[in-house]
């Protein structure tokens, strides 16, 4: 079975209104991605590389054009119901691991569920599993302040798989981590690709974009490079792009 994109842009603009000065920091992108794969982002800075990882995210509104996500122009959404999709859709590592420090490593992982009006209680046992997926099944009941920077990381990869996701973005996942720590992340993510997941890393770094199936190269708000390494992983689901 091939695989379906479950994203498509067309012609994504943003523009930063800075005073009187207007900041193109996306000029006209054009991109599909398909199920399975491992996409890896790089771009000097100010290249549009960050920018284009918010629009992906949904965290925040192009100026112009369209932006389809698991077969659904999330351009046209309102506030609440881009939110909610996001939510549902999407899964987020960041760089920081943006944890909540008061929340132990469980409650961490269950977070994007509670948004969802879900109850820890209902879903304990899947959000034990992921944490036993990343290698912290012995750390259910530990603070953030308790763990290591990798271990950090671990939680906040299971957070992004709580939802089961159409999509994991990753911005920089491995930037605050030592060389022995951010491979052992990386090993992880390409485990979890092995599996089918799609991701998306946004990096600096030449040792995630080898590992990617392809590579996407930023420059001046467009696409200036791309390079295919091989087919995305085949998965069963199937989405239609509306």
């Amino acid at each position: 079975m091939s695989n379906r994109e479950i994203i498509r842009i067309e012609n994504l603009v943003k523009t930063y209104h800075m005073g009187d000065v207007d900041v193109h920091a996306l000029n006209g992108v054009n991109l599909a991605i398909e199920e399975g794969s491992y996409v890896a982002i790089m771009g000097a800075s100010g290249s549009g590389k960050s920018t284009l990882l918010n629009m992906l995210g949904c965290l925040d509104r192009a100026s112009s054009g369209h932006y389809y996500l698991g077969g659904r122009d999330v351009s046209t959404m309102d506030d609440d119901q881009l939110s909610a999709y996001r939510g549902q859709k999407l899964g987020f590592v960041f760089q920081s691991y943006n944890l909540i420090q008061q929340l132990t490593v469980i409650e961490n992982i269950f977070v994007p569920l509670f948004y969802q009006g879900l109850d820890l209680a209902d879903r304990y046992d899947h959000c034990k599993q992921l944490a036993e997926l990343v290698g912290l099944g012995d750390r259910l009941d530990h603070r953030p302040k308790q763990l290591s920077g990798g271990q950090q990381q671990r939680v906040a990869i299971a957070r992004s798989l709580v939802n089961d996701p159409l999509l994991i973005l990753a911005d920089e996942p491995t930037g605050n981590l030592d060389s022995k720590t951010g491979v052992e992340i990386l090993e992880l993510f390409d485990r979890l690709h092995s599996e089918g997941k799609t991701l998306v890393l946004v990096t600096h770094g030449n040792e995630v974009a080898d590992r990617a199936q392809r590579e996407i190269v930023m420059k001046d708000g467009v696409v200036y490079r791309e390079e295919t390494k091989r087919a995305p992983v085949k998965v069963a689901k199937e989405f239609e792009i509306g």
